[in-house]
Parts: structure tokens; C-alpha cells; sequence
């Protein structure tokens, strides 16, 4: 592929000069735009070394406000970053709605400098490619526009630039023995390129190959792509939006089953108090021990509450973490998103709460939000919930790849149960705050969230992430259940 491009291209200065100030004129303009319609812009840049990378990153930011935009240098994965998967640090990175992130370089180090130099094996940077498509579909869905550079030169032009590089005592320190390395494993990178072009070139994030010879060629190839990339998704959202596209419509229909899975839920299991603090003690204890087992093996860990209101999330959290080194958790209560938090794709904020390796998170209420109560209460677009059972998949497998253990937990209790227990909070003075108006509101939607739970279980349910369907009616015999659950899993991990 790389040999049948045309590196001969050029420009002189004079054609240059005619083109490239209506062009940063443009360039300007289209940003103001997508800023206007909170459009989120990354762009990507790779290439081989010395093509001009840092050059013509600089010559693309000169045409638009830095206001607006972030220049994100990607070098080796520091200790923070490693103990994370290798995503993470690009997730907590991606632009809000109307910036612009830059990437010199990106998450195509996996499958490039980490794979051709061995720092990976080969089924994980062969997996990465699965990863990545993924990762660009998903912030893609959402509104984003991906813009991926590939900067081509030839061998004997890198070889070339070395030279100068090292000629000059100011920039001589750029070119290590490391660069030399990769020069000389040039037919190496090349097949691995090729590979790398085929599997991630999509119809939603396509590469642009830039013949990088000449630099002025580069440089208004690369406006010219940017501009007519934003004019394409402008137009097709003003069209959109004209037409009145169905894909923002808001409707709550969704998978019909033949029979309810809550339904089949047999709540009539109870224990007594003896039992029940017996049982507690031996868990907590073994609990404690575990916790140190998986920091020693820098094993993460994410373990998920979700269940009814007034279904004993937080008793449960509670006892699970009552004889825990709060040095290695942290309970995240999950509410509605801020204002920052909305300006990103809805998964970025729990990318961001992902643990450090041989740490636990334990998310009260969690990213099934999307498929509960945004789906129910319409806070998010058919479209969006849709399509967010495949995401959540794609983003528990890629944290069950890194070696994660994901534990999550459904509190089910039944109707009556639950008026009960709202009764009982308004009699209890120092309960009252845990019962709002949502709460009362929710519940005459029971009918409408039971469906959007049974339809959640059934599509989220997998191999490396099961639900644990806890029978909460008791609440003793429910938080036993869910301890239970915590020390089997991870004493078959560790």
C-alpha cells in the first residue's frame, strides 16, 4: 500500500502563498461552527519519525483559536498509566463538546512501536486493533469527529533528517540511539503500518495518508482534510436536524421478553440475626484478607450496586467495606452528571474512576443509568440507550482483558416491599432524607423500569461480567449474598 503512494507531490512557495491564508481563513471558520454546535474534534497524528509531526501539528493549531484546543505529546506509559488499561489514559484525555484534542501520537502505539519492539505480546496488541475501532465507534456515535493522520516518508528522507537533525547542535539531542533502531526496522514498521491502515481505516474514522516530502504540501493537505471533514458533519447535522431525524426522538420501547426475568425471582428467602452476625464476621474477616491478596497481585477490581430505590444499596456497601483498608477502595456514588461530566461522552467519567491495579471501586448505581432511568425518563435518545448495550459491553470487556474482576450486583425486592420500606423512612426521622418525590415518581413506573431492567440483565449478562441477582427482600439474607458473591470471585481470581 505505502509503495504506491506518490511522496514526489509538492508545492512552491508562490502556490503555497496563494493557498494557505484562504485556507487558515476556513479553517477558523469551521471550528467556530462546530464549536457553536458543541462538536467535539479529535485529531490524530502518527507517522514515521523525523516526517514533521511537531512541525505540522504547530502550522494546524496557527489556523484556529488556541482557545479551543489541547496538544496531547503521547510518550511511553508512565507508572500511573500502566496500571490501567491502555485505553484509559486516551478516554480521560478526549475533548469536551466543542474542542479540539490533538494527538501527537496516540493508541496506535500498541499496535506500532509496542508491537514491533516486543514491550506486548502478541495476543494483546492483535487484540488492540478490536479495542481501538471500538474506542473510535463509540466516541464517533456520540457526536465526535476523528480526524487520523498518517505522515509517509521514505527511508532515505528519514535518514536524511536525521542528519540535519544531528548537523545541528540545538536539535541534535532529538535523534537516539532508539530512533536509529526504528530506522533500521523501517520494512519492519511498514508491514506493521500496512496492517495497522487496513484494520482501523472506518467509515466513521478513516486514515489520510499525507505524503510528508514536501511541507508545504503537507501542510495544506492537512487543512484542506480538516476543513472539508467539519463542512461534511455540519451539513449532515443541519440536514438532520431540517428533517427532522428520527434518531432524536425520544421513545422508551425496547426488547420484548416472553417472560420477565425479575419475575422469576423467588424473594422468599430469610435469615435470622444469629446466623446473620455469625456469617457476617467470617466474610468481613476473609474480606480483609482478600483486599491485601489482590493489592500484593495488582489485581483491579469494580464491583457494581444497582437495584430499586429503597433496595439496600447502601446497607450492603456498608457491610462490605466495614473491615476494608479504606487505603485500598473507594465507594463512588453515582448521581446525575455535572455539567463537565455531560460535555464528554456519557462512559468518560467512569473511565475515569477506573482503579489502579490492586485497588477497588465500588460504584453505587453506575453507566446503567443509560438503560434505566435516562432510557425510562428520556433523558437520553432511543438511538443512544440502543446502542449503549453494546458499548457497556465493549467497555466491561476491555477492563475484563486487563485482568479485572467485575462484580455486579442487582437488589431486587418486590412492590410491596418497597412501599414498606418508603413507609417506614417517613415514620424514621433520621431516615426521611433518603425518600424524594423521584422516589414516588420512579415507583409508578415500575411496570416501564422492570422491562428496562429484564432487558438490561438479559443483553449485559456475560461471560466476564455475569449479574448477581441478589433477593433483597430480606435485607440480612441480601447482604450475606452479596459478601458471599465478593469472596468467591475473588478467591477463585487470586
Amino acid at each position: 500500500m505505502l509503495e504506491k503512494i506518490d511522496l514526489t507531490q509538492k508545492l512552491d512557495k508562490a502556490e503555497y502563498k496563494s493557498i494557505i491564508t484562504e485556507l487558515e481563513w476556513k479553517a477558523g471558520e469551521v471550528q467556530r461552527e462546530a464549536r457553536r454546535k458543541n462538536i467535539p474534534i479529535i485529531i490524530v497524528f502518527e507517522g514515521w519519525d523525523a516526517a514533521g509531526k511537531g512541525t505540522l501539528i504547530n502550522r494546524l493549531s496557527l489556523s484556529l483559536d488556541p482557545r479551543g484546543l489541547t496538544v496531547h505529546p503521547i510518550n511511553p506509559p508512565n507508572e500511573e498509566e500502566k496500571w490501567r488499561p491502555f485505553l484509559w489514559r486516551f478516554w480521560i484525555k478526549t475533548p469536551e463538546r466543542g474542542r479540539i484534542a490533538i494527538f501527537d501520537r496516540s493508541w496506535y502505539g500498541r499496535v506500532l512501536v509496542e508491537r514491533i519492539d516486543k514491550l506486548v505480546k502478541r495476543n494483546v496488541w492483535s487484540k488492540a486493533y478490536q479495542e481501538i475501532v471500538a474506542f473510535e465507534r463509540q466516541l464517533v456515535d456520540d457526536g465526535a469527529i476523528i480526524i487520523k493522520f498518517f505522515l509517509h516518508i521514505d527511508k532515505k528522507v528519514q535518514k536524511r533528517r536525521y542528519k540535519k537533525l544531528i548537523g545541528n547542535p540545538a536539535t541534535a539531542w532529538k535523534i537516539t540511539d532508539e530512533d536509529w533502531k526504528h530506522h533500521n526496522q523501517y520494512n519492519d514498521y511498514q508491514e506493521a503500518i500496512e496492517e495497522m491502515l487496513v484494520k482501523t481505516s472506518t467509515g466513521f474514522a478513516p486514515w489520510t495518508i499525507v505524503e510528508a516530502h514536501n511541507r508545504r504540501f503537507a501542510i495544506v493537505k492537512i487543512n484542506k482534510t480538516f476543513i472539508d471533514v467539519l463542512k461534511t458533519k455540519i451539513q449532515a447535522i443541519n440536514t438532520a436536524v431540517d428533517a427532522g431525524d428520527s434518531n432524536i426522538t425520544l421513545t422508551k420501547d425496547g426488547l420484548s421478553l416472553s417472560k420477565s426475568i425479575l419475575d422469576k425471582i423467588d424473594l422468599s428467602p430469610t435469615m435470622n440475626r444469629e446466623s446473620y452476625k455469625s456469617k457476617l464476621k467470617k466474610f468481613q474477616e476473609r474480606i480483609w484478607e482478600l483486599e491485601h491478596e489482590i493489592y500484593t497481585r495488582r489485581i483491579p477490581v469494580v464491583i457494581v450496586y444497582q437495584g430499586w430505590d429503597a433496595g439496600g444499596k447502601g446497607g450492603n456497601i456498608k457491610r462490605l467495606v466495614q473491615g476494608m483498608d479504606p487505603r485500598g477502595y473507594e465507594v463512588v456514588p453515582i448521581g446525575v452528571p455535572n455539567d463537565i461530566e455531560k460535555s464528554h461522552h456519557y462512559l468518560w467519567r467512569f473511565w475515569k474512576r477506573f482503579p489502579k491495579a490492586g485497588h477497588i471501586m465500588i460504584f453505587d448505581r453506575s453507566w446503567y443509568g443509560r438503560v434505566l432511568v435516562e432510557r425510562v425518563e428520556g433523558f437520553c435518545s432511543e438511538n443512544e440507550w440502543r446502542r449503549a448495550y453494546r458499548e457497556i459491553n465493549e467497555m466491561e470487556g476491555q477492563w475484563a482483558d486487563f485482568d479485572t474482576v467485575l462484580i455486579k450486583f442487582w437488589l431486587h425486592i418486590d412492590k410491596d416491599e418497597q412501599l414498606r420500606r418508603f413507609e417506614d423512612r417517613e415514620k424514621t426521622p433520621h431516615k426521611q432524607w433518603k425518600i424524594t418525590e423521584e422516589d414516588r415518581r420512579n415507583r409508578e413506573k415500575w411496570d416501564v423500569y422492570q422491562a428496562a431492567v429484564d432487558e438490561m440483565l438479559y443483553r449485559t449478562s456475560t461471560t466476564y461480567a455475569p449479574w448477581t441477582i441478589v433477593e433483597a427482600n430480606c435485607k440480612l439474607y441480601a447482604r450475606i449474598k452479596a459478601l458471599r458473591t465478593v469472596v468467591d470471585t475473588l478467591e477463585k481470581r487470586v
